[in-house]
């Protein structure tokens, strides 16, 4: 009996052929409408109970897959078991990476950061303010953390690079060092990923292969290449994987590895990740 070829390209859940698969993306389906490297992203609304809402790696190509043969459904067990880190290919997802600006990288005019009942936080220069109402959450001069708490703020200012007004939370710095995700928990770089949770529910395991011993800026050591679900983007939406890096340093290693869009593998259920499971 023939064995079947250990994952070449990505493919979708082995399983595909039942209706245990039937929740997750199809992993391919995004490569019919490709961003580009300037596409931005915005974050969206947290939720205490985390529901979701109403080297550089070779280029990826999806193709089609036709419906496995005997011998492959077959194996495809046995399979599932030789390939590192074990776990369930859902396919391959868009990538692209956010991180945390801090004001005192930035300059310009000064501009009002607004609450969500239309009262300054502080007045921020414009560069950190483009900044940040892109980017989600930030770090003020005087050391306090904002994030996202609201879109379509008539007291804010407009968000150049999305046409949104948003509103933000004043948090702790030391609950919310690196800011809040849409779950309402502090997000942790080179850990959380931002989702469409309508296909990666959130508190979702995943495992990335090509971000395993990727170098780590903010500490020793590499990257296992596992991450939560912890956070959503307005366009962050179907097979789709928005990296939080922390810091611009972090995301240009990230995209000297795998360029944004470019696609990552992304599978769940790993045994390697087995410790974030709860997290």
């Amino acid at each position: 009996m023939s064995r079947a070829p250990l994952l070449p390209v990505p493919i979708l859940c082995l399983t595909s052929m039942t209706a245990a698969c039937a929740d997750w993306g199809s992993g391919s389906s995004w490569m019919k409408e490709p961003l580009t490297q300037e596409e931005t992203r915005t974050a969206q609304p947290p939720d205490p109970e985390g529901r979701a809402p109403a080297g550089r790696a070779a280029s990826r190509t999806i193709g089609e897959r036709g419906a496995p043969k005997d011998d492959e459904r077959a194996d495809a067990s046995s399979d599932e078991r030789d390939r590192p880190g074990g776990g369930r290919v859902l396919g391959t997802f868009r990538n692209t990476y956010y991180h945390f600006p801090r004001e005192a990288d930035y300059a310009g005019d000064e501009v009002a950061l607004m609450n969500a009942s239309c009262t300054p936080i502080a007045k921020v220069s414009r560069g950190f303010y483009d900044a940040v109402c892109v980017q989600g959450s930030g770090s003020l001069r005087q050391g306090k953390t904002v994030s996202f708490a609201q879109r379509d703020c008539a007291c804010a200012e407009v968000c150049p690079r999305t046409g949104q007004r948003i509103c933000f939370d004043a948090l702790d710095a030391a609950t919310f060092p690196w800011g809040r995700g849409a779950a309402g928990k502090s997000i942790v770089p080179m850990r959380s990923v931002a989702a469409d949770t309508s296909v990666l529910p959130m508190g979702t395991v995943l495992y990335i292969p090509e971000f395993d011993g990727a170098t780590r800026a903010e500490s020793d050591g590499t990257s296992d290449g596992c991450f939560v679900v912890e956070d959503r983007g307005l366009k962050v939406r179907g097979e789709h994987v928005d990296i939080f890096t922390g810091t611009s340093t972090q995301t240009a290693i990230l995209n000297a590895r795998v360029p944004s869009n470019q696609g990552v593998t992304i599978i769940v259920d790993a045994p390697r990740c087995a410790h974030l499971a709860g997290h």
